[in-house]
């Protein structure tokens, strides 16, 4: 029994070792994120506010794509949203990816559109085409209707569609601000070697639009539509923007990016045999670009604001999360070269690293330090209190981090909240970072337990009618 002791002792002592390193690594890279991605923002507000914009009259052409199934609830208020942007040369286009509801049926009607009849040059294999309409309006509207292959082969179908030389990418239950194209695109405007950039997604839930412009903002009485947005607001400004400052960034939202057609062509399109073809694809072009050393720069642009919808039940946030953890895994390990891989540089060290040890291996790294604390706990080894102060400092930091976006955010989009929703976030930051935590934590363990062939099905949860 001595000897069994002594070995739980030192089982224990390393243990405690490495938790102690993973959490300061981690807390390191969230600090700086969150410093840097705040600064960055007030900094570029100042400079805004400092310097005489004048408004130029020099666009690139951009085919913003929908790909939609089943979204007869959200389509026409999303499609109505991209009337009012500040831009001049782009097309819409709709791809019904075999929609078994009304949606093709109430874009046709809504935006009077005729079936029409060309050749479609399919440089990406997508399934059939059965139809395609038009309409004869100023912005010119096209939608699509094909047989169902899932969100990446309907991306797809729209690139071959696309007449532009840059495509954004759009979900169907997401609405633009009226600036948002126009600031996502000028980065492509300033540098040559920029290829793509993707915007700052943020919570429909919490907002109401009008004509693309907010009317109000304010916190929802659902807890767990509250811990997203929160969750949202630190991802988006606080880390992207830092991976950003090395041209590190793995990631670009499906909900709103733009892209470089000719690019995605050369990759090869969407990947149709993952769920997380948004993640996959972006990753694909760095590999491309570095490969054939070509000068390349991904941006990331937090002015340019996409407000999309969030699940706001349980049962949905799982679904979706089981989801998006499936599709992080099958693209880890599609691009596993990428690991410790020196020619890689930081796109290795950092980002890669980040999303392997602290986004994919990070459930099973708590289930462990959970299993430990049991085995602490049998053999009468564990400092309890030291374990809760530990703990309890651990959960003020996220809070702190997560309030500090939330209320940068909150000035520099220059939004007017009241003294009750900034009272419900610091509430809410808590449950974040404690109680939310720990149900990811559980769904992502979980993640694999009916993994079958529906694995490719499309991401779907009960929608809610879009504030715009």
């Amino acid at each position: 029994m001595h000897e069994l002791l002594e070995v739980v002792k030192i089982f224990l002592y390393y243990v405690e070792y490495f938790f102690l390193i993973y959490l300061f690594l981690y807390s390191i890279y969230l600090f700086l994120s969150v410093t840097i991605g705040s600064s960055t923002l007030f900094t570029n507000r100042y400079k805004n506010k400092m310097e005489n914009k004048i408004k130029h009259n020099y666009y690139v052409p951009i085919s913003i794509l929908v790909p939609a199934y089943n979204e007869e609830k959200t389509i026409i208020k999303s499609v109505e949203s991209l009337f009012y942007l500040d831009y001049k040369l782009y097309e819409i286009i709709v791809i019904n990816d075999g929609s078994t509801d009304k949606t093709l049926d109430t874009l046709i009607k809504k935006f009077n559109l005729k079936k029409v009849n060309y050749p479609v040059n399919q440089k990406l294999k997508t399934k059939k085409i059965k139809n395609i309409y038009e309409n004869n309006s100023k912005i010119r509207i096209t939608v699509i209707d094909k047989e169902n292959g899932g969100k990446a082969d309907a991306l797809n179908c729209g690139i071959n569609i696309a007449r532009f030389p840059y495509f954004a990418t759009l979900d169907a239950d997401s609405l633009l601000q009226r600036d948002s194209l126009e600031m996502l695109v000028r980065p492509i405007l300033e540098d040559s070697r920029v290829i793509a950039c993707g915007g700052f997604v943020k919570l429909a839930n919490s907002v109401k639009l009008d004509k693309g412009e907010i009317v109000k903002y304010s916190l929802r009485n659902n807890v767990l539509v509250n811990m997203q947005i929160l969750e949202y607001n630190r991802a988006f400004l606080a880390s992207r923007i830092m991976l950003d400052k090395f041209n590190g960034n793995l990631i670009i939202s499906g909900a709103f990016g733009v892209f470089k057609k000719d690019i995605a062509l050369s990759v090869g399109g969407y990947e149709t045999k993952t769920v997380g073809e948004d993640f996959e694809f972006v990753i694909k072009i760095h590999r491309f670009c570095l490969k054939n050393k070509i000068d390349y720069i991904i941006k990331y642009v937090p002015e340019a604001i996409c407000w999309t919808q969030a699940p706001n039940n349980l049962k949905d946030l799982i679904k979706q999360r089981r989801r998006w953890y499936i599709g992080l895994f099958q693209t880890m390990v599609k691009h596993k070269e990428i690991a410790f891989n020196i020619k890689y540089k930081w796109l290795s060290i950092i980002s890669y690293n980040y999303f392997l040890f602290f986004e994919l291996l990070a459930p099973f790294i708590e289930v462990f330090g959970i299993v430990a604390t049991v085995i602490a706990i049998m053999f009468n080894l564990l400092n309890l209190k030291f374990m809760i102060l530990f703990f309890l400092i651990y959960a003020l930091f996220g809070v702190i981090l997560s309030l500090t976006t939330f209320l940068a955010q909150i000035h520099v989009l220059n939004l007017k909240i009241s003294l009750l929703d900034v009272i419900k976030s610091s509430f809410v930051c808590a449950f974040e970072v404690t109680i939310l935590r720990f149900i990811l934590m559980f769904v992502r363990i979980t993640s694999f337990i009916g993994y079958n062939k529906k694995k490719l099905i499309w991401n779907k949860f009960q929608r809610e009618e879009l504030n715009n």
